[in-house]
């Protein structure tokens, strides 16, 4: 482990928990907001979003709603840096999932995500094919938004290379590594050395790790050299017997009282915007 420093990226709320399923998960503008202002003094450097419609609370696509949240976040912290879904589990056409990369001047989102293929998860497919791919790539690259590139497998981190290839996407490369979905790469040491080795020249990295992986593969990450990719929207139990719930800050500091175990801490938010090649506000 060389690197001292690591990207802490904050996941609040996803696109699955409900307030039926946890109390603790944001759902408004309002709530996201102000939990990401309740956890930004342990060193947040980055923010994956995710909207939901204020009333009904289902995960939406719509530019507005994602505009209020980037705007509460900026008002306070200018530096972070904030990343939009354009998942493709709930909405398929390229209007909708690309609606959010639309917002301009201070609105405008850094990072976009960009999951590499399509995937099952328990329950649903999500969608991304190869035309979508590299369409939602192409708005990125044409709008100036850094590809947040999620990857599940093997397999994705290779799709990466071709998009590199067809110089869609530019260095340095920041990629999102998650283990333990159930239709993809397990969590295991060996699955995750082997994403890691497979990850082309000028790539930085996080790991995050699907419900009771989520902690084992943080604490792997950190010991490799790697960031974090942590929040609710991955886990919302404290414990694999799921006897409780846990908070987005419980998460966050237990997973940064191993980093500074290692003798680890997060980035600033301008060295983090610097590491991934990310303009100022």
């Amino acid at each position: 482990m060389e690197n001292k420093k690591f990207i802490f990226n904050f996941t609040p709320t996803g696109m699955i928990p409900t307030k039926e399923m946890t109390p603790h998960i944001p759902i408004t503008p309002d709530e996201i907001v102000n939990q990401v202002s309740e956890v930004a003094d342990l060193g947040i450097n980055m923010v994956h979003l995710h909207a939901r419609d204020p009333i009904t609370g289902e995960p939406t696509y719509k530019k507005e709603v994602y505009a209020e949240i980037i705007r509460g976040i900026r008002n306070k912290f200018k530096d972070l840096i904030l990343c939009v879904s354009t998942s493709g589990r709930t909405f398929s056409e390229f209007e909708k999932r690309s609606e959010c990369l639309t917002l301009e001047g201070e609105l405008k989102p850094d990072f976009g995500s960009l999951t590499l293929s399509s995937l099952n998860f328990n329950n649903v497919a999500s969608i991304s094919t190869p035309q979508m791919i590299q369409a939602l790539a192409r708005e990125m690259l044409k709008r100036g938004i850094r590809p947040e590139l999620e990857a599940f497998d093997v397999g994705m981190i290779n799709y990466a290379k071709y998009l590199i290839e067809k110089k869609l996407i530019h260095p340095p490369y920041y990629f999102n590594l998650i283990l333990g979905n159930i239709a993809c790469a397990q969590a295991n040491l060996l699955n995750l050395g082997l994403m890691i080795n497979e990850l082309p020249t000028d790539s930085i990295w996080s790991v995050g790790g699907v419900g009771r992986f989520q902690l084992p593969m943080n604490a792997a990450s950190l010991v490799a050299g790697g960031g974090v990719r942590i929040g609710l929207e991955d886990n919302i139990w404290f414990d694999d017997d799921r006897t409780r719930l846990v908070t987005n800050r419980e998460l966050l500091e237990r997973v940064l009282s191993i980093a500074h175990a290692l003798g680890r801490v997060p980035y600033s938010a301008k060295e983090a915007r610097e590491l991934l090649g990310v303009t100022s506000v």
